[in-house]
Parts: structure tokens; C-alpha cells; sequence
């Protein structure tokens, strides 16, 4: 076989070009490719949502990949582990109601389930910005090439259109710190993001969940992003919560859209 330096460029390109064109207009783009928003994605999808997924990163996956200080495992609690199950995610039982899970294991299968029910993943993009329209209501993201970021580089960005968006940026949670900054008068949940409080692990699970919603009017947080805006602590490498919120995140989008 002969191989043609210049088709495999073509492929590449016009392949690429022909799924971001199509997902330049979405019903629910995710911000953050973490475990909550790969859970949200895959539930999304599987419910016939046009679904895409940006990560500014090179991998996917978010915290999950150093599990705790590097060794490379994960604690879920029981009621998560159904979660588990559904992605076909080994574990087992440590103490209790403690299981233990392999975080390079996890990260591949919540990746492959994602994309096998129907949702695009796109890495080495960054969102810059949000859309919003007379309502104030956000209606999609502003994106550029991470590597733009990172380099300084005054290019401008383009923008996708979404009925919902959901911030799973963790930690940092990006978009709605973005719209709270950008949007006079906006209040981001109920007091604004408040940033995250130290760690205490079992009440940051518990916050996780409860937190996760729509804290702006099209804007749902998940993950430790809605941790962030509602000043919950944090909870280390214990992933239960992270995993049910982004199943809730999911339930709340199919509610705002009719389905």
C-alpha cells in the first residue's frame, strides 16, 4: 500500500471540519471534560440531545487521572457505584461503604461512554466567553485554540450557539465566573461565586450534588464548579458526588428542554 501524505491530511481536516461545523449549533454545550460533565454527556446523548463537550486540555478526564497524590485510585461511595456499574467501571469494596476504583480505568470508560452514546468531544479549545442575547440569558460560548491562550496571541475567537451550557470547569468554574464578571448586575446562584472552602470530604460530597443547577438563567454548574459558586468545601479524591452531579446536571438540562 501506498501511502499519500497529502489524503492523510485531507482526512483529517475535512473530517474534523465536517463534525465541528455540525456541532457549532447544539442543544447542551459542556464546559470541562471531568467526571461529572462526561456523566452528563453520555446521559444527554443517550436522550437524543445534540450534545458537544469542550476541554481545554490535551486529555480528558480532569482530576481523575492523579486519583489521590498520584496513586492512581479513586474512593466512591455506594450510592455512586450503580454509576459505575452503568460504565462497566471495576471496583471493589474496601471498608464498609468505601469502594475503590482504578482512576486511569474510570477516565477511559466514562470517555468511551460519552462518546459512544452520541456526544462530541473536542480538546485543545477554551471557552473565552459567553453569548448572551436581550433576555441576558446565556445562548452559547465564545472558543479559541487553547495553545491561542497559552501563547499570547491576539486571535480572534468564534462561537458556538447552545440552548444550555453547563460549567464543569472545576475548581476555577470559568464560565460563570466569566458571565458574573461580564454581565452587570448578574448573581451567579444566590450570593454570586463565593469560591471554595477547605477540605472536609463529607460534607463536600453532600454540597456537590446539592449545589449542582441551573445558577444562571441557561447556565447549569456541575462539579466542583457548583461547589465553587456555592462555597461548599472540598472533598479530596472522593468521586460519588462528582459522578452524581453530573447525573443530575443531565436531569435538569432534559427538564429545561422538554424532554
Amino acid at each position: 500500500m501506498v501511502l499519500d501524505e497529502i489524503l492523510v491530511t485531507r482526512a483529517i481536516v475535512e473530517s474534523y471540519l465536517e463534525s465541528f461545523l455540525k456541532y457549532t449549533d447544539v442543544d447542551v454545550a459542556l464546559v470541562g471534560a471531568g467526571p461529572a460533565n462526561l456523566v452528563a454527556a453520555k446521559r444527554l446523548a443517550e436522550a437524543d440531545v445534540k450534545t458537544v463537550l469542550f476541554e481545554k486540555r490535551l486529555s480528558v478526564g480532569g482530576g481523575l487521572w492523579g486519583g489521590g497524590m498520584m496513586f492512581p485510585r479513586i474512593v466512591v461511595q455506594k450510592d455512586a457505584c450503580r454509576i459505575l456499574d452503568e460504565f462497566g467501571i471495576w471496583y471493589r469494596e474496601y471498608e464498609d461503604t468505601y469502594f475503590v476504583a482504578n482512576s486511569i480505568e474510570a477516565v477511559a470508560k466514562l470517555t468511551a461512554g460519552a462518546i459512544d452514546a452520541g456526544a462530541e468531544l473536542i480538546n485543545l479549545v477554551t471557552v473565552e466567553d459567553v453569548m448572551i442575547r436581550e433576555d441576558d440569558r446565556v445562548a452559547g460560548l465564545v472558543i479559541n485554540w487553547t495553545a491561542t491562550e497559552m501563547a499570547g496571541l491576539h486571535v480572534d475567537p468564534l462561537s458556538i450557539r447552545a440552548r444550555l451550557v453547563i460549567d464543569g470547569t472545576g475548581h476555577d468554574a470559568v464560565v460563570c465566573r466569566v458571565v458574573q464578571r461580564k454581565i452587570p448586575g448578574a448573581r451567579i446562584g444566590t450570593q454570586g461565586v463565593m469560591g471554595e472552602k477547605p477540605m472536609w470530604a463529607e460534607q463536600g460530597e453532600r454540597t456537590v450534588v446539592e449545589a449542582t443547577g441551573e445558577v444562571y438563567p441557561g447556565l447549569i454548574a456541575a462539579g466542583m464548579a457548583a461547589t465553587t459558586v456555592c462555597a461548599g468545601p472540598r472533598m479530596g479524591p472522593i468521586f460519588g458526588g462528582m459522578l452524581l452531579s453530573g447525573e443530575k446536571a443531565a436531569s435538569i438540562a432534559l427538564e429545561k428542554l422538554g424532554r
